[in-house]
């Protein structure tokens, strides 16, 4: 899909890959509809796409896990336009932690913000865009933890693991409606997600949590390149799309060779209880 003209809604939109997506798509001549938890990083988002020459015909801010501020959201959209033609499910929140770590509140906000948020963004969207009958599209960003059993992810992938089993589904319903969807996977992503990760049983203040970040960036791909990735795997009506080509192979080992990913996991997950010991 070519975003020309067209109305995109973008969660997530006050930083990171919302907002290089946002920056990307106004640049690609859509008019944008923005939406954060934050007030300031959503304004300075809606100050360099105006500045850009971009086009903001709403922007509020709502917390996607909150299904009455998705509501108003939603109201205040569909008063100036009686659809989007592009939903695109960005915000999210990261904690990791073993199972006996992870607290049950952890467990909850993972749940509610990366799963029940865009669900709530899909209820109050995507049917007024199946009544306006001009097809359209949902990007749904889900995670590497959404394909992968990577370590310490449990509730991470909890909520990655159901935003893919919806894209899948949808993926097929949707098609009749000339709606595509696409499901993005990242890797490592330079956003500010890195420094708030919440990690169960782990001293944020250790050095080895510091150089485990560092590795982690050193192979981590920019907003930019994340955002160019989601704009050419819509306009190539792409389902699966990778900001990175170590998920894309290690998916690829997942599915073809399953002892091989198997070791792969272990491996991974030893290397990860050596690095981050637990407190006590």
């Amino acid at each position: 899909m070519l975003l020309t003209g067209k109305r995109v809604l973008i969660t997530g939109a006050a930083s990171g890959i919302g907002r290089a997506t946002a920056l990307r798509a106004a640049h690609e001549g859509a008019e944008l509809y923005l939406t954060d938890l934050s007030e300031s990083g959503l304004a300075e988002t809606v100050r360099l796409v105006r500045d850009g020459g971009g086009a903001v015909g709403c922007h509020r801010v709502a917390d996607v896990s909150d299904l009455e501020q998705v509501r108003q959201l939603a109201e205040a959209v569909h008063a100036r336009v009686t659809s989007v033609d592009v939903v695109m499910n960005i915000a999210g929140v990261s904690t990791w932690g073993t199972v006996d770590r992870l607290s049950h509140e952890q467990w909850r906000k993972m749940i509610e913000v990366n799963l029940m948020g865009p669900i709530h963004v899909i209820e109050e969207f995507v049917p007024p865009m199946i009544r306006a009958g001009r097809g359209g599209y949902l990007v749904q960003v889900a995670s590497a933890a959404g394909l992968l059993g990577l370590p310490w992810h449990a509730a991470y992938s909890a909520s990655k693991f159901g935003l893919r089993g919806i894209s899948e589904v949808l993926r097929f319903d949707l098609a009749e409606h000339r709606i595509g969807v696409s499901l993005v996977c990242p890797g490592g992503v330079r956003t500010g997600l890195t420094d708030t990760v919440e990690i169960a049983g782990v001293d944020r203040g250790d050095p080895e949590l510091t150089r485990l970040r560092e590795r982690f960036l050193r192979h981590a791909v920019t907003p930019e390149r994340a955002a160019d990735a989601i704009i050419t795997g819509m306009r190539r009506n792409r389902y699966l799309v990778y900001t990175s080509a170590d998920i894309r192979l290690m998916y690829l080992v997942q599915r073809v060779c399953p002892p091989l990913y198997v070791v792969a996991m272990r491996l991974l997950n030893r290397a990860m209880r050596r690095a981050l010991p637990v407190t006590p």
